[in-house]
């Protein structure tokens, strides 16, 4: 039995009277079965309380573990608790490879895809789809499994922690492939908009960062193609050139946490992240929030992010712009429709975001925008989140029918109306 501690950012502290880390999936169903209330803990890589309980928090890293590969069905089994640079090397060893891979490497399986997390790419749907079945140890002390030939599938994976504690993952996987990776500083955004279909078509994975310190400048357009499939390549018109040296995505910081540049070949996990498993990105001084719009809005939104870009720079370090496909979770924010994310890597500075997030998400609310689920929103405007999601009803339905005793609420769930 250990102190919960703090999450990575440092910016709350756990409120769980214990924290354990069974080695065992029968010492793992002894405490969920024993326990009032269990929270599972991933690699704490999220801003808010969404892990957070005043009961007993689960880590399941010490479940561990071998990945199995099915290769006649193309799916790999892996440990919930693993990160997914750990999965991704076993992959590769072994000439296999995941579809995307989010930013960060260094973030638990269950815990990404639980809070909908995703890579960029206009095809490239949220992390959470790539899951065919996932297995948990629900409120009864039971090992569940739910698969995508079942009908609960839908609320299975984006479940924000509320279903049970997550042991395995059944992911899918294609042959290895190779991702050259460019980075194009200093493009004008009213080109980037007029074009910006084209812009994100341009390669499997493409990235806009700015610092609205110039609301009129995108900063860098970071674009990963894969050599096996080229994509066009970005319109001439924007009148880009590949940097000449490689570049951090936040002004004057080092670039050696970053992913090889400079349009060099490598390995898909050395390339889809931004930044590598070795190393840590940052110090974790940061804030982050995040939000997903109809990609049929996309360009509008980015257009009030430039009129807010006066409120914004003054509390951000960088901002992220990407393209996600759309997920079939009832919860992911990308559910349903393509999507835009709008991504905020903020100052450490929690009162003064928290105090401008109310005012960035009402000018944002007319295009129906979902909260990333792991990152800072205003919970006090939660009410308006049932009716952003279709399947709303239902997942709280399932999660009355696998938690009657309502082991995994805890006050964020509350603060959102599950």
């Amino acid at each position: 039995m250990t102190a919960a501690g703090a999450n990575w950012a440092g910016n709350l502290t756990y409120s769980a009277r214990e924290l354990v880390a069974p080695a065992t999936i029968d010492e793992l169903r002894r405490v969920v079965a024993s326990a009032p209330r269990v929270k599972a803990l991933g690699s704490r890589h999220s801003f808010n309380r969404i892990a957070d309980t005043d009961g007993v928090l689960v880590s399941t890293a010490a479940l561990g573990g071998e990945p199995e590969l099915d290769s006649e069905h193309a799916l790999v089994r892996a440990p919930a608790g693993m990160r997914y640079g750990e999965l991704a090397r076993w992959l590769q060893e072994r000439g296999w490879a995941l579809e995307n891979l989010a930013s960060l490497p260094h973030i638990s399986l269950a815990g990404a895809v639980s809070t909908g997390t995703h890579g960029s790419g206009d095809r490239n749907a949220s992390l959470a789809e790539a899951v065919e079945a996932v297995e948990f140890v629900g409120s009864d002390g039971d090992v569940h499994r739910l698969a995508r030939d079942d009908a609960d599938f839908g609320g299975a994976v984006v479940a924000l922690g509320a279903l049970g504690v997550s042991t395995a993952l059944e992911l899918r996987v294609e042959p290895t492939f190779d991702v050259a990776q460019t980075v194009y500083p200093d493009a004008a955004l009213d080109r980037v908009l007029e074009r910006y279909d084209a812009v994100t078509a341009a390669a499997y994975s493409v990235s806009l960062f700015t610092t609205w310190q110039d609301p009129d400048r995108v900063d860098q357009i970071w674009v990963k193609d894969r050599p096996g499939r080229p994509g066009p390549g970005l319109p001439d018109e924007l009148g880009v050139s590949p940097a000449g040296k490689p570049l951090h995505p936040l002004p004057g910081v080092s670039e050696e946490p970053c992913t090889t540049q400079g349009g060099v070949p490598g390995p898909w996990l050395a390339r889809l992240p931004h930044f590598r498993l070795e190393f840590t990105p940052s110090a974790g001084d940061e804030l982050q929030s995040e939000y997903l719009v109809p990609r049929t809005v996309g360009v509008a939104a980015i257009e009030v992010l430039r009129g807010l870009a006066a409120r914004i720079a003054p509390l951000l370090q960088v901002c992220e712009l990407r393209t996600v496909a759309a997920d079939t979770q009832w919860l992911a924010p990308s559910s349903g429709r393509d999507s835009v994310a709008l991504h905020f890597t903020w100052k450490p500075l929690q009162h003064e975001v928290e105090a401008f997030l109310p005012e960035l998400e009402s000018a944002l609310a007319p295009f129906d925008v979902r909260p990333h689920w792991g990152k800072l929103f205003d919970t006090t405007a939660a009410s308006r989140l049932p009716g952003l999601y279709p399947e709303w009803a239902r997942f709280a339905g399932l999660r009355d029918r696998l938690d009657p005793r309502r082991v995994f609420v805890n006050g964020f769930l509350e603060a959102i109306g599950l």
